[in-house]
């Protein structure tokens, strides 16, 4: 039988949608969905895994990662060590529990994470680490800074260019042409994806020579709304209200539970503005806000987290980074839900056409932020 645990050690405990599989830039383990047995772990083999403070609840990046490893924990019949981090004063003395705690793989879910993850594999070379949006190169010499933690990363800007584009063939339809976004704080793992909107709104605007404007982001400036943390708080619905007063019917919120407060002023406005989820498939993760949800932004956190940990327990871990992309399936766009019968004719078509152009090279779709 299979125990997963959730541990407290400093912080609070706590408590997903397309099924694809995830080819990464670095090796992979073999488990291919053939029925091929898993691989079989040593019984030495202590995965774990620590949350940044959105929690584990957050519906977004740390939930995706728990369900990685609750699936990898499953099919290697192993335990795993699940340790939820309330604020970032926890993260360092939460990762020198775990490995008081014996763990041979550790999984750091968030940039914020970085330094402590950095700290914590160098003083412990002989553990496996890995760590969700961060390359753990604080010296920014281009080279991992400790040889033992691999980085798992997503070129989200990709998929949220297609967001973008469905948001700004949302609002045209609509004959509201407003659209706007708003973020936790300014780093890389959020501004990619606001990036990613804008631009792709203005292809839109290229395309089909209308002028649906954007609020809350400016990417050449790369300055904008943020609500200053990823809490769900009046001050995150206060954010969230000052880019629906620009007469947004579409807003992105970028930011874990964040999402619920862009939810509330929507709900209490009584207006007609929908949203797009970021990382996991928002309608099926929280279906309470499933009717608000025009669309997500998926980043497959859970299978590169499920593949890192199939591949550490084969005794084959790698530390070359992994790169998710449209083309291996390791970002892209959910279902429309009950909205797709409401979507501008020849939308998803388009849509498809776009991705195609990404992968083929023949559009290039970055962004600073971008791995």
């Amino acid at each position: 039988m299979t125990i997963t645990t959730t541990k407290k050690f400093v912080g609070l405990a706590g408590a997903a949608g397309l099924v694809l599989a995830l080819a990464g830039c670095g090796s992979a383990p073999t488990t291919d969905g053939t029925g091929s047995a898993a691989p079989e772990a040593g019984s030495d083999f202590i995965p774990c895994l620590i949350s940044d403070e959105g929690g584990w609840n957050d519906k977004s990046f740390n939930q995706s990662a728990k369900e990685g490893m609750d699936r990898a924990a499953a099919e290697l019949n192993v335990e795993a060590i699940e340790v939820e981090s309330s604020s970032a004063n926890d993260y360092a003395p939460n990762l020198e529990n775990l490995v008081a705690e014996g763990c041979t793989f550790i999984i750091s879910v968030g940039f914020k994470l970085s330094a402590d993850t950095i700290a914590s594999a160098t003083a412990n070379p002989e553990i496996e680490y890995a760590i969700i949006d961060d390359r753990a190169d604080a010296d920014g010499d281009g080279e991992t800074d400790a040889p033992n933690i691999k980085p798992l990363l997503f070129d989200t800007v990709q998929a949220a260019y297609l967001g973008g584009y469905a948001a700004g063939a949302w609002s045209n339809a609509a004959g509201v042409d407003k659209v706007g976004t708003f973020g936790g704080i300014p780093i890389p793992p959020v501004t990619i994806f606001m990036d990613g909107f804008v631009d792709g709104v203005a292809k839109y605007n290229e395309d089909k020579g209308v002028n649906v404007a954007t609020f809350g982001w400016d990417v050449a400036a790369q300055e904008g709304a943020f609500t200053g943390g990823f809490a769900a708080n009046d001050g995150a619905k206060q954010t969230a209200q000052g880019i629906i007063d620009q007469g947004v019917d579409v807003i992105l919120p970028v930011g874990g539970p964040i999402y619920q407060s862009a939810a509330a002023a929507i709900t209490d406005g009584g207006g007609s503005t929908v949203m797009l989820g970021v990382d996991s498939d928002l309608a099926v993760a929280d279906p309470s806000v499933a009717d608000l949800v025009l669309v997500s932004i998926l980043k497959r956190i859970d299978q590169a987290v499920f593949d890192a940990t199939m591949q550490a327990a084969a005794g084959e871990f790698d530390a070359t980074p992994y790169v998710g992309t449209l083309e291996n399936e390791g970002v892209g766009l959910s279902g429309f839900g009950s909205f797709e019968s409401q979507l501008p004719d020849g939308l998803v078509d388009e849509l498809d056409a776009l991705r195609q152009a990404i992968i083929d090279g023949d559009l290039e779709v970055t962004s600073p932020a971008s791995p």
